[in-house]
Parts: structure tokens; C-alpha cells; sequence
């Protein structure tokens, strides 16, 4: 129970890689806000984490609405009179297609939801880091645009991942001397529904022909990495255990992005 005490907001915690972590951070001892925009998933994660002893708020909010993110900030902090730790996870895929083809609001659509999400995220949520004496910032990046860049079509995607990882480093010199560390996750292919969100189209106008050896993953063959282990690893970088790291990207691919 090493959270014990703590208060945790995780956002895109309905599914995938946030309702695990957001499970993950109760199950040692956190008090989690649980945010996205789908009510049924939300109060479907509380359900889960309630069900295993743990404490949990669900919170309603798109990411990319400041307003809606400052009442959900504050709501939770009503609930439990704090704030410690904070995982940006809520993110889209968005439309990929060729720079040429992709329409301004579609720009729009994947640069709101996962940078000004982001930025949002951030900060409403730092104010009560600050008030609590330190802290721990986790955010959701991705192999695409910081060491993958052959996927067609996902300029607007991979351009927020990049700027995620640009953001981390930047907060991490301006927060360490309120003792508020910022760390970022860098996942590959994980056993995720991203891919519900992903519109691809006339992406092969976008295709630069790449070889690659047998199986798609280096340490695991065709097999995608689990949404437990990127908790695992959101877990490390919350908790003591990595006091000493700030500003640091961390890839969880099994070495997919090396090859791509």
C-alpha cells in the first residue's frame, strides 16, 4: 500500500491503459478521481475499484474543456481535501491521413483532445500539487512522433506526442523546486480500443515502404503489451521508488520503436 494517503486523478480512465492504472493506484492505497467523458465507463471503473476495497470519485469531464476540467479538479479535491498525483492519460488517435487530405478541424480535433487536454490537465491540477508540498506528474506520449515516425498519416497525432514529451521536460526544471516531478510514458502497441478512435484514410497516399524482420515486436513476437504494464510502470514513476526521476520519457514497447 504504498499510495496510502494519496490522491490520484487519472483522465481516459473509462478503458484501456487509465482504468488500469487507475485501478493499479487504488489497489495501493490511492484515492482516485476517475475522469473521462463516458459517464458508463467511468462509474463502471469506480464500480470495479470500490469492489476491490478501494476509494474512488467518478468525474465527467472532456479534457479539452477548461471549465468542465475545473470543476472536476475541484470536485475531487473536495472529495478527499487533496491532490498528490495526476496521470494526463485521455488521448485520441484522431484522423490519419496525408497532410494534404487532413482538414483543419480534424487538426483541431486531435491537437484539443490530447495537447490542450494536456495543458488543461496540468494546469488545474498543479495549484493543489503545489498546496500539498510535492508531487508526481505522469503523461501518456506514445512511440509515434518521439521515436517512430513511419506511420502514415499521423501527422497531427504524432505531433502532439512530440510536443507531450517536449512538455515533460519543460515542467519538470519549472516544478522540481515545488517538488512536483514530471515524467512521461511512451507506450508502443498495447491491448487498448485506441484503434475505435482511429480514422484512417487514403493513409497509403502516406506510405514510405519500410522491411521489417519476422514478428513486429522484438521482445514479444506479434504479442501487444498489456494496459497492466504500462500501470506498472505509471505505479513506479508515482511512488518513492523513483524520487529521483523527473523529466524522463519512458518507451513501453518491447522494443518495437528501435525497429520503426
Amino acid at each position: 500500500m504504498e499510495l496510502k494517503g494519496k490522491v490520484a486523478l487519472v483522465t481516459g480512465a473509462g478503458s484501456g491503459i487509465g482504468k488500469a492504472t487507475a485501478v493499479r493506484l487504488a489497489e495501493e492505497g490511492a484515492s482516485v478521481g476517475v475522469l473521462s467523458r463516458t459517464e458508463e465507463e467511468v462509474r463502471e471503473t469506480v464500480r470495479e475499484i470500490e469492489a476491490k476495497g478501494g476509494k474512488a470519485v467518478a468525474l465527467l469531464a472532456d479534457v479539452a474543456d477548461a471549465e468542465a476540467m475545473k470543476q472536476a479538479v475541484d470536485k475531487l479535491v473536495g472529495t478527499y481535501g487533496r491532490l498528490d498525483i495526476v496521470f494526463a492519460n485521455a488521448g485520441i488517435n484522431g484522423v490519419w491521413a496525408p497532410v494534404d487530405e487532413l482538414q483543419p478541424e480534424e487538426w483541431d480535433q486531435t491537437i484539443n483532445v490530447n495537447l490542450r487536454g494536456t495543458y488543461l490537465t496540468v494546469h488545474h491540477t498543479v495549484p493543489h500539487l503545489k498546496k500539498a508540498g510535492a508531487g508526481s506528474i505522469v503523461i501518456t506520449a506514445s512511440i509515434n512522433g518521439t521515436r517512430t515516425f513511419s506511420n502514415a498519416g499521423t501527422v497531427a497525432y504524432a505531433s502532439t506526442k512530440a510536443a507531450q514529451v517536449a512538455m515533460t521536460k519543460i515542467l519538470a526544471l519549472e516544478l522540481a523546486k515545488h517538488r512536483i516531478r514530471v515524467n512521461v510514458v511512451c507506450p508502443g502497441r498495447i491491448d487498448t480500443e485506441i484503434n475505435d478512435n482511429t480514422q484512417p484514410r487514403h493513409t497509403e497516399e502516406a506510405v514510405v515502404p519500410a522491411e521489417y524482420p519476422e514478428g513486429k515486436i522484438p521482445l514479444t513476437g506479434d504479442t501487444p503489451g498489456s494496459s497492466f504494464d504500462v500501470a506498472e510502470t505509471v505505479l513506479f514513476l508515482v511512488s518513492d521508488r523513483a524520487k529521483h526521476i523527473s523529466g524522463t520519457p519512458v518507451w513501453i514497447d518491447g522494443a518495437q520503436s528501435l525497429l520503426v
